[in-house]
């Protein structure tokens, strides 16, 4: 197992603005849950979302879209309703300088290069598709009971969104593996979209006819900066990301089954003594994170009148109330009952 410091996460593991997470939340409302439910287990608030500098990680995305999915169902369509409300205001400054682009072909280079300031769950990789080009979704690090709905959301989005950016229809088609109810729904929800369903991956193909011709928008000042502008901002977000942010967005991605140091560092592609080390020389340890997270979703579980303490302590990856409790008389010196 390797040692290298540089330490592999999930793809989608990258802090990213809260646009995402409020249509996920507004969403949920829509569908007659609270904001409160929606959140529950995030560490997050209804108004944090509301603040355009909260840092929402990809495992508290993520564990909003598994509350919806828990409490309203794995249902098809869903996920493109979520990726149709997405408009190029929502992806800041990575969205307008795409639309800044000289040509079709800059503004896929751009989007791909810097993905990570986007809200995306998949990976998207360019391959060559003849002389058409394709951007594949590659789906494999996305958890497998949220991984449809993630991956309707991205096709959706792209879908919705390439053809305003470009002007038109023509030369963009768009292929998803899926097949049965999630592909009528796409078909439903995607009118006027070339949409091919059952195939092999998803991806999304740019015809060659379509890659060099120029953006309505374009403007090769405005795309310099804004380039510039995402460098910076990439630049910024990993800066403030050491291996204990991995660690704390891993936990949180699996509390419920109360991952082991062990468990975490194999998904970061490390022995546990180097994590351990690494989280040392953050003036942190795996026990303190873990604890940190627990805390911080305890205080939003014990708000939420339906769950008994039993029902928390199981979320929490405890094996029965009293474990809970003796834990949170140690972080705040009171029992769980007390609030």
């Amino acid at each position: 197992m390797s040692t290298d410091s540089t330490a592999e996460a999930p793809t989608w593991d990258h802090p990213r603005g809260p646009a995402a997470a409020r249509i996920l939340v507004d969403l949920g409302i829509e569908h007659g849950l609270t904001a409160a439910e929606c959140l529950s287990g995030t560490g997050l608030h209804p108004a944090d979302l509301e603040r355009p500098d909260t840092f929402v990680e990809g495992g508290q995305e993520l564990a909003i879209a598994r509350n919806l999915l828990s409490r309203i169902g794995d249902r098809p369509g869903l996920g493109v309703t979520a990726g149709m409300r997405y408009t190029v205001g929502t992806l800041g400054v990575w969205g307008y300088a795409m639309l800044s682009s000289a040509s079709v072909r800059e503004a896929i280079r751009l989007g791909v290069r810097y993905a990570e300031l986007s809200f995306a769950f998949i990976r998207p990789v360019l391959e060559p598709s003849g002389r058409d080009l394709a951007v594949i979704f590659d789906d494999t690090d996305i958890p497998s009971d949220v991984r449809g709905f993630f991956v309707e959301r991205e096709l959706a989005k792209i879908a919705v969104l390439t053809p305003l950016a470009i002007g038109a229809h023509r030369g963009l088609r768009v292929e998803a593996a899926f097949t049965g109810a999630r592909a009528t729904a796409l078909r439903a929800q995607l009118p006027g979209i070339d949409l091919h369903t059952g195939t092999e991956r998803h991806r999304i193909i740019f015809a060659a006819g379509l890659l060099e011709q120029p953006l309505p928008q374009a403007d090769s000042t405005t795309a310099l900066l804004l380039e510039e502008q995402c460098t910076r901002m990439l630049e910024a977000r990993r800066s403030r990301r050491g291996i204990s942010a991995r660690v704390r967005a891993l936990i949180l991605t699996d509390i419920d089954q109360a991952p082991s140091a062990a468990d975490i560092a194999a998904r970061l592609h490390l022995d546990e003594r180097t994590l351990r080390r690494h989280l040392h020389a953050e003036d942190t340890s795996f026990r303190e994170l873990v604890d940190e997270v627990r805390a911080t979703l305890a205080a939003d579980l014990l708000t939420l009148d339906r769950l008994t303490l039993t029902e928390i302590a199981r979320r929490l990856g405890y094996h029965d109330a009293a474990g809970f409790s003796r834990a949170h008389r140690r972080w705040t010196g009171r029992a769980p009952r007390a609030l």
